[in-house]
């Protein structure tokens, strides 16, 4: 099973953050926390290598708190250290 550190995944979030215009202008799917959590979830499936059981599935049109409770799903069997991911995770609620 592949697991994620603090350091990588605070990698990942800078990244998407740091690209988050481009991220945003071509995937005009919502407010902008939430495409951004949606990237990440979705970087997170590829990189941990998530077998199509442990991906996430949505009932109806998922929101960003839909998506940050899927990612805390997702990281809280990944993790390769315990660490806070919510201080990751507000990086996207101010991306406004």
């Amino acid at each position: 099973m592949t697991t994620i550190s603090e350091a990588e995944f605070a990698r990942i979030c800078k990244g998407i953050y740091e690209d988050r215009e481009t991220i945003i202008k071509h995937n005009p799917l919502g407010p902008n926390e939430e495409i951004l959590l949606w990237m990440l979830l979705s970087c997170l499936n590829s990189y941990l290598n998530l077998a199509e059981i442990e991906i996430p599935c949505f009932n109806g049109k998922p929101d960003a708190d839909t998506y940050r409770n899927a990612i805390e799903f997702v990281i809280a069997k990944r993790r390769s250290n315990d660490f806070d991911i919510d201080k990751y995770l507000q990086l996207f609620s101010d991306a406004n």
